[in-house]
């Protein structure tokens, strides 16, 4: 029987993409802070990005065999239920083993992981919270929502959509600390050189989340292209790792443009960028609204329940950013686009101020207060209050 005097042990699901790995990351820092000897492990699948992010962070992975809950599986959605039942057993035997008496909560931060982390614990007799990271939620988090009494959003906007959403608590979004705490004009020097930012130059960072976006990409060299006799401007643009030799292949000597294959210092980013142009994931959707940076947002046009539509409207419904759909996201329409804006920097400077960064800079610790509560456990400090 779990006591209160056992280490705190915490399994978190997690996996997929970027967009639910940091935050659950985000989550277990904040966690450690709060009780340092605490156990914390994640579960995933050996298809996402968790692979590498998890075991990066110094966190143990659990592997579980669970199928995505996608439409076009076609005929093999009829496979769903059973990989579910699997993964949910295999979770349920993670939960029980770890430490010596066992997991106290578990954690559904979504993606397909997120639904058999949520039933392991049913099927354990633990408590579980789900958060929630999209204006509209994802197929594994409604499903999930009806295992669970305790649910958690990033977004208000996101309770009309969720099973159960009237009782879910607003905690915002987890983001790492060196982004919650983000004090973008005074790094921004340091920043910029790190970047490789010139002078007098403005910075345009092109961010196509976790793997990159080949639409981000191409637009971006086209738009190296109708700008490389201007001096007055940079382009850095990620790729991910799969695009990054035939980007810089097509670059090649541009005076304007450079590609990477990661941003390892989002908070040099963010510091050092005058604009953002980026896909509307959740989580970079919240990174925008706490740290002030004006953004370009395109939607992926392929998101379940067009969400990154909702997600980007966060920011342009408060004029803290500008909507782009896919199919227009070409280097013609962003040279139209972006270049009054350049010419008017009092207009970034205003959609800076119109970011609401809301509770995204303190969600970690609001949802490591709501692991606490269910796992019987004190709060130890006082900025680590549970949303009501």
């Amino acid at each position: 029987m779990l006591t209160p005097t056992s280490p705190l042990s915490v399994v978190i699901g997690a996996g997929g993409t970027g967009g639910h790995i940091y935050p659950g990351l985000a989550l277990a820092d904040a966690l450690r802070r709060a009780v340092p000897d605490a156990l914390i492990s994640f579960v995933g699948t050996t298809r996402g990005l968790e692979t590498r992010l998890i075991p990066g962070a110094g966190y143990r992975l659990h592997t579980v065999d669970m199928i995505p809950f996608d439409p076009s599986l076609g005929a093999r959605r009829f496979l769903l239920p059973a990989a579910l039942l699997k993964s949910g057993a295999q979770v349920r035997s993670i939960l029980r083993a770890q430490g010596a008496q066992g997991a106290h909560v578990a954690v559904g931060m979504g993606g397909y992981p997120s639904a058999p982390v949520i039933l392991g614990a049913k099927l354990a007799g633990l408590p579980s919270v789900i958060h929630e990271s999209n204006a509209v939620p994802g197929r594994a988090n409604q499903f999930a929502a009806r295992l669970t009494p305790h649910l958690t959003v990033a977004f208000d906007r996101s309770r009309a959509h969720l099973s159960g959403g009237e009782r879910a608590r607003v905690v915002g979004m987890p983001i790492a600390a060196s982004l919650a705490g983000l004090d973008r004009a005074g790094l921004r020097d340091e920043a910029r050189r790190a970047m490789g930012a010139r002078d007098g130059a403005r910075l345009i960072v092109f961010n196509g989340g976790s793997l990159g976006a080949a639409r981000l990409t191409e637009a971006a060299l086209g738009l190296a292209e109708l700008w490389r006799s201007r001096t007055d401007v940079q382009l850095l643009i990620k790729t991910g790792p799969a695009a990054l030799e035939e980007t810089r292949r097509r670059l090649g000597a541009s005076p304007v443009a450079r590609a990477v294959p990661y941003l390892d210092r989002m908070d040099h980013a963010y510091a050092a960028a005058d604009l953002v142009v980026c896909r509307a994931g959740s989580a970079t959707v919240a990174e925008l609204a706490a740290t002030g940076v004006p953004a370009v947002l395109v939607p992926y046009p392929h998101a379940p329940g067009d969400h990154q539509t909702h997600n980007a409207r966060v920011l342009t419904d408060a004029g803290a950013g500008l909507l782009l759909p896919d199919p227009e996201t070409t280097a013609e329409h962003l040279a139209d686009l972006i270049g009054p804006l350049l010419d008017r920097p009092e207009r970034l400077a205003a959609m800076a101020r119109a970011a609401d960064p809301g509770p995204h800079a303190r969600a970690a610790d609001l949802l490591a207060a709501e692991v606490l509560r269910l796992a019987g456990r004190p709060v130890p400090y006082p900025h680590l209050e549970t949303v009501r």
